[in-house]
């Protein structure tokens, strides 16, 4: 068929155009959205369709454009406007048509049961909604209806007899009916009433669905289509929550379907959905039944392990799982069949232990994991003596799970693991992570049982000269040591010590074994800390890692932990880990992001020095860094000694960030509350000392972002640290930073001025610098929005967190002559407007602290008197539509604060604002918008309150309300 390219009206609303909604020009814009190249075309068709699909013409033409000589592609134009229609223009249909639309639509299914698939599934969705629109009160029996309209020799809506195509043809075509039917129901968006209404009614049909349903399953006559089609329709009966008391014996016909390899995975998918709804439970005669059912399957699942056939294996797995992850307590109280129950936890246990390396070989144990935990705490949750009678049967059990957990830890042979893909060794990697994490949840049933018997096995590994083990062995009993002390507290332990003993015995030339050791290591920091007699033998391990590229992260992060937790037993060593640690970083042993770990491990050990060894070693440290960085300071900037200029930085900023001698006092009860006396702390000293550096290394790079933050961050993060004790930096920090931001603004430099203020406001000595830092911020901030600030939202982020800051700690910094309020307000409203939400956010923030202070700051009650009305109706603007709904919370903070602090001058604003017609939205009325300024004005204190409202107000404006949003 030729189709002709057509140019779709311009005004398809008007109704002369209407006419042009003809069978020739749909059928061309269908062309065009399908076959046309020209994207521009298609975008033009489809949006002229869309109008076509709402036009009121839509109910004529998609009867003509289903013809037997259309393409499959109009059809199902055509039968998906069928569906639009019936499910949101129900309403634009009379009445008297709906029958004449019922019996035309079972005429087009019957008609199209041989095909195109695609079109009768749009048809038949089609009357599934129109069912829902009509049940109960017009269409009582929809099931029984549509099932005698698909026997044979049916008459049409023409009242003549439809053309006999095959009884497997109408039998499907009905069963693909009955399966969108209550697909229909779940995706249709309805209210809580209407919805328990319909699902009453459906599952007062589902007795009708059942018998059918087992009938076609049992027949011979049957065919595999018919019954896969049976199997999916009863799962998406499942999922209208029908009772397993109606529907358990057409379940367990559905077990016959597993023996059949064309059904397998359908059956597979059904049987899960249906015994994984919770409500099951409340029938344990039919969950009983079944568990006989799914032990039958265990030949079936031992053979296909055997045979390597991963799909049986996987799919009878998760019928097993499904049955004691999903009903394990039911189960557990059927005391009298106990053995059944047992019987089947076994046989999941099988699945967690299938042969093979996962996800190589195998990828079933993963699905058992979860089931573990579910029998566990339903074991534990029992009163004390029920529970001992069930620990009795099933600690034995998970003994066994140990021992089959870290058997599915092993790593494979070397040269097996070389070649797996990166994605396998990810997939591994987080295999591990699971059974780690069941490993520490197993530790609760079994307790100090299980350590000591790990330490047995491990010792006995170590010891006996006759046991030549490999080193996958040693891995996995370390492995599972560290997944229980990783987070359950094992200082009690009598087996720590001997563990600790022992590791160093371990050769760790293998790089995964190693890798192991140091987390082990790592995970015992704490107890280590407790009995610090036992780090000699620990830490020249550790260090060993250090120095080597492919222990990096576990080396590394087991130094900061040790370093952090036994800080004040380092002393002695401090002098190796701190010369291996600045070997490692001189060598670039490590990538960037260890170097800044590393810099924190050695922030925590310093922090414990006495002062005289602490100025010593810090300067130790730092001094190559330093000096790296002078000689970058010379160079002219290039991508290189940028690179390096950011990570002498970083690395500075790591150390800062645990550098705390304050701390010490509070911390260790042998220290001096005086530690430093009247010595300036070290991290200033340091700062006083470099910043020459930085303010030479900035004259050239001060138009780089990257290098402005990276100095920033060095600052905020010692600030962040040192608190007050930071103060004798601030002068010089505050004239650096008016420097900075005045030539090149960036938002980091906001972010540390904040800092300044947050911590330093309130003190009187540093008030004339923060007031003059204030100043030049502003300034130069305000020149940003006045000329436009659309590209650059991060710095109005900055400045609105920044001056929110002010006015939350220090209001009085603004004084009329120095700081433009005026301006300042309107760009928080400007800020208001922005697209990014981060923006939106800060300006919020801005309003809620500035308003609790208009009547106290000079000249603001003038910017408010100004400039209320446009903030007022910028924050209804944006809650009407002009803003994504998220912020909406947002803005309903910045009217509380209105109403709260000045409800005379809101409500006349909200006045004024919203008498305009159409505004926020064309979609809200005169008398609606009135409800929602009385119900706004009305509270003052409820911040939870005013979110509701404002919530319901923003989906009334956007045409949503009581959508089950």
């Amino acid at each position: 068929r030729e189709f002709t390219q057509m140019e779709p009206p311009t005004h398809p609303g008007d109704s002369p155009v209407e006419l042009e909604f003809t069978e020739e020009n749909l059928e061309s814009a269908l062309y065009q959205l399908y076959f046309d190249p020209d994207m521009e075309h298609k975008s033009v068709a489809q949006k002229w369709l869309h109008q076509a699909q709402a036009s009121a013409r839509a109910w004529q033409f998609c009867w003509a454009l289903l013809g037997p000589d259309k393409l499959p592609e109009v059809q199902f134009f055509a039968a998906s406007t069928l569906h639009v229609n019936i499910s949101h223009h129900w309403s634009s249909l009379p009445t008297e048509q709906h029958e004449s639309l019922r019996r035309q639509l079972l005429s087009h299914i019957l008609r199209f049961s041989s095909g195109p698939k695609m079109v009768l599934t749009r048809l038949c969705v089609a009357l599934a909604a129109m069912a829902l629109n009509l049940i109960p009160q017009v269409w009582s029996q929809p099931v029984a209806d549509m099932v005698r309209a698909f026997q044979p020799q049916e008459p049409d809506c023409e009242g003549g007899p439809v053309a006999a195509q095959g009884p497997q043809l109408h039998c499907l075509a009905l069963l693909e009916l009955l399966t969108v039917l209550p697909e229909e129901f779940q995706s249709r968006r309805l209210t809580q009433p209407r919805r328990s209404q319909l699902r009453e009614a459906l599952a007062g049909e589902w007795g009708v669905v059942c018998s059918m349903l087992r009938q076609l399953l049992q027949s011979q006559d049957s065919s595999d289509q018919v019954k896969e089609k049976v199997l999916r329709c009863l799962s998406s009966w499942v999922g209208v929550d029908v009772p397993l008391g109606e529907s358990h014996e057409l379940v367990q016909d559905c077990f016959g379907a597993l023996s059949n390899p064309e059904l397998f995975d359908t059956a597979v998918e059904t049987i899960v959905t249906a015994i994984s709804q919770p409500d099951c439970q409340r029938y344990t005669d039919a969950l009983v039944n079944l568990v006989p059912l799914v032990l039958g399957l265990h030949d079936q699942l031992k053979k296909a392990v055997q045979d390597g056939d991963v799909e049986t294996s996987h799919g009878i797995c998760r019928i097993a799982v499904a049955m004691g992850e999903t009903h394990s307590r039911v189960l557990l109280e059927q005391v009298e069949h106990w053995q059944e129950f047992l019987a089947l936890v076994n046989m999941i246990l099988f699945c967690t232990a299938v042969p093979g390396y996962y996800p190589v070989n195998e990828t079933t144990s993963s699905l058992t994991l979860t089931f573990w935990y579910s029998l566990q705490d339903d074991i534990l949750s029992f009163e004390e003596e029920k529970q001992a009678a069930y620990l009795q049967v099933y600690r034995p059990v998970y003994f066994q799970l140990v021992d089959v957990l870290l058997y599915k830890s092993h790593y494979p042979p070397q040269e097996d693991y070389s070649s797996w893909s990166s994605d396998d060794k990810e997939q591994f990697r987080i295999y591990r992570v699971d059974i780690s994490d069941t490993l520490m949840y197993v530790y609760e049933m079994l307790g100090a049982e299980l350590l000591s018997n790990l330490y047995d096995r491990l010792g006995r590994q170590l010891m006996d000269p006759q046991l030549s083990a490999a080193w996958q062995d040693t891995e996995v009993l370390l492995f599972g040591f560290q997944s229980i002390a990783e987070t359950i507290d094992v200082n009690y332990s009598d087996v720590i010590p001997g563990l600790i003993g022992l590791i160093p015995r371990i050769n760790i030339s293998n790089i995964m074994l190693a890798d192991t050791v140091m987390y082990t290591i790592g995970s015992l920091a704490e107890w280590l800390a407790d009995h610090p007699v036992m780090l000699a033998g620990i830490l020249p391990m550790v260090l060993e890692g250090l120095m080597k590229a492919e222990l990096s992260v576990s080396s590394v992060s087991t130094l900061k932990r040790i370093c952090r937790e036994c800080k004040y037993d380092l002393g002695s060593y401090a002098h190796d880990i701190l010369s291996v640690s600045q070997d490692a970083l001189v060598k670039d042993v490590h990538k960037s992001s260890q170097c800044m770990w590393l810099m924190q491990a050695l922030g925590f050990l310093l922090s414990a020095l006495p002062e005289d060894q602490l100025l010593l070693r810090l300067h130790s440290l730092i001094s190559p860094h330093v000096q790296q960085l002078d000689a970058l300071a010379t160079e002219e900037p290039n991508p290189t000694g940028k690179q390096s200029i950011v990570h002498i930085l970083g690395m500075l900023s790591s150390l800062f960030t645990t550098l705390d001698v304050t701390r010490q006092a509070d911390s260790f009860e042998g220290a001096s509350s005086q530690t430093l006396g009247s010595s300036r702390n070290p991290v200033v000293a340091v700062l006083q000392q470099v910043f020459p550096l930085i303010q030479r290394l900035l004259s050239r790079w001060l138009h780089d972002p990257e290098v402005v933050e990276a100095v920033c961050t060095v600052f905020e993060k010692s600030v962040r640290t040192l608190l007050q004790d930071f103060g004798p930096v601030v002068a010089q920090l505050s004239g650096m930073l008016g420097q900075i931001y005045s030539t090149f603004p960036q938002a980091s430099a906001l972010d540390l001025a904040r800092q300044i203020v947050h911590i330093f406001a309130g003190e009187e000595q540093h008030l004339s610098n923060i007031q003059s830092l204030a100043e030049v911020l502003t300034s130069a901030t305000l020149a940003i929005f006045q000329r436009g600030p659309r590209d650059h939202p991060d710095i109005a982020e900055s400045f609105m967190h920044f001056h929110a800051q002010i006015f939350k700690k220090k209001p009085s910094l603004y004084k009329p002559d120095r700081i433009d309020v005026k301006a300042l307000f309107h760009s928080g409203i400007v800020s208001l407007k922005f697209p990014e939400t981060p923006a939106v956010k800060a300006a919020s923030v801005f309003f809620t602290e500035l308003l609790p202070r208009w009547k106290d700051v000079p000249l603001l009650a003038e910017a408010l008197q100004a400039d209320g009305k446009l903030l007022t109706e910028t924050v209804l603007q944006a809650v009407g539509g002009g803003a994504p709904r998220s912020l909406t919370e947002h803005f309903s903070e910045v009217l509380l604060g209105l109403n709260r602090h000045c409800p005379a001058l809101l409500s006349q604003w909200l006045r004024e604002t919203l008498q305009t017609p159409g505004f926020p939205s064309a979609q809200v009325s005169a008398e609606q918008k009135h409800t929602f300024s009385q119900q706004l004005l009305r509270e003052q204190t409820n911040k939870r309150h005013v979110k509701e409202i404002v919530k319901e107000f923003s989906l009334l404006c956007r045409g949503l309300p009581g959508s089950g949003y």
